[in-house]
C-alpha cells in the first residue's frame, strides 16, 4: 500500500499543472482500493467557473469512473484544505477520508475555520488527516501569490501609478 506522502506528491504534480496555465496551484487525487480513479487541478480562471476547484473536478471524474455518486471507501488527497463548497461536496459524495497539505486560514473548512467534514449533524463524516507535505504545498501557494503581487507592482510602476 502506498503512503499518504506518495499520493500527496501526485496531487502536487496536479497543482503544478494548474500553475503552468496561470491557475492557483491546487491539485487533487482520488484513490479507491489502491487505484487512482481521478486527478484534477484548479481550472477556475481558464473556465471562468467559480466551481472549477480541483476537488470538485476530481469528485466529478471519480463519479464518472465508478458510475456512481457514492464514493464510499475513497480517499481524496488535496494540496490545500478544502473550502466550504468542496467540503460540502466531499460529505455529499461520501468520501471516506480527506488528506490535505496546507491549511487555509481564510477558507479552510476541514478544521481551520470550521470542520464541515466531521460535523456530526450531517449523515456522513470523513476522516481528516492534515499537514501531509504541508511545507511543500504551502510554499507552492506562497510563491505563486508572491509572483502575482510582484507582477502587479511592476505594472503599476510601468504605468506611472506607484
Amino acid at each position: 500500500m502506498k503512503s499518504d506522502e506518495y499520493y500527496m506528491q501526485l496531487a502536487i504534480e496536479e497543482a503544478k499543472k494548474a500553475e503552468e496555465i496561470g491557475e492557483v496551484p491546487i491539485g487533487a487525487i482520488i484513490v479507491k482500493d489502491g487505484k487512482i480513479i481521478a486527478r484534477a487541478h484548479n481550472l477556475r480562471e481558464r473556465d471562468q467557473r467559480s466551481i472549477a476547484h480541483a476537488e470538485l473536478l476530481a469528485i466529478d471524474e471519480a463519479c464518472k469512473a465508478l458510475g456512481s455518486w457514492r464514493l464510499e471507501g475513497a480517499t481524496l488527497y488535496v494540496t490545500l484544505e478544502p473550502c466550504a463548497m468542496c467540503a460540502g461536496a466531499i460529505v455529499l459524495s461520501r468520501i471516506e477520508k480527506v488528506v490535505f497539505g496546507a491549511s487555509d486560514p481564510k477558507g479552510g473548512c476541514a478544521g481551520t475555520l470550521m470542520n464541515l467534514l466531521q460535523e456530526e449533524r450531517f449523515n456522513h463524516q470523513a476522516e481528516v488527516i492534515s499537514g501531509v507535505l504541508q511545507e511543500e504545498c504551502g510554499q507552492m501557494l506562497s510563491d505563486f501569490f508572491r509572483k502575482i503581487r510582484m507582477r502587479k507592482k511592476q505594472q503599476k510602476m510601468i504605468s506611472g501609478n506607484p
